[in-house]
């Protein structure tokens, strides 16, 4: 049997040379990004989410942590910290599975069947028990102001959404162009004394 960080190594040299975008922190195998694409034929389909992975050290005898970093709405999934509560991850894991299965196969099934009597998101199962269609339009509502490709690739794939940064953005601008008036009227005072 290998060693845990051996099987570190292969597991996340797999993920790294599939079709997944990963990115490592600070170049360590045990702790990186992977860019996860909403399953086909799902309400989450077109969204784009970037999935925070963590390998414990006793990786592949114990889960992963993974979460999402921008907002989803789904029963199983915590709308503020982003953590899944997936039996397969963390309670019944075992080490024939590997990280490339989680995307491949565990978060997928998770988003197509939602379990809805285990939520960490009680509103989302809520919704989901008492009208699928308006849950259904919910997530897509969702995935739109928080997982579309143009806010992925606009860096908005932080967490809490555009409009917060709009502001932001908004208001650096503002106190960049007032700053930059002050400079001309400093500088063409300046230039009249001379």
């Amino acid at each position: 049997m290998s060693s845990p960080k051996r099987r570190i190594e292969s597991d996340v040299m797999k993920l790294l040379m599939s079709d997944y975008e990963v990115n490592l922190v600070n170049d360590n195998m045990q702790e990186f990004y992977v860019t996860f694409h909403g399953p086909k034929e799902s309400p989450y389909e077109g969204g784009v989410w970037k999935i925070h992975v963590e390998l414990p050290d006793q990786y592949p005898y114990k889960s992963p942590s993974i979460g999402f970093q921008n907002k989803i709405f789904h029963p199983n999934i915590d709308e503020v910290s982003g953590s899944v509560c997936l039996d397969v991850i963390n309670q019944t894991w075992s080490p024939m599975f590997d990280i490339f299965n989680i995307f491949e196969t565990f978060l997928p099934q998770l988003l197509h069947y939602p379990n809805a009597s285990d939520p960490l998101n009680g509103d989302a199962s809520a919704l989901y028990l008492k009208s699928e269609k308006t849950y259904t339009e919910k997530v897509k509502e969702y995935v739109k102001k928080y997982a579309s490709a143009e806010q992925f690739q606009n860096g908005h794939a932080n967490g809490n959404g555009s409009d917060e940064d709009e502001d932001e953005d908004e208001d650096l601008s503002s106190v960049g162009s007032l700053s930059d008036e002050d400079d001309d009227d400093d500088i063409a005072g300046t230039m009249d004394g001379l």
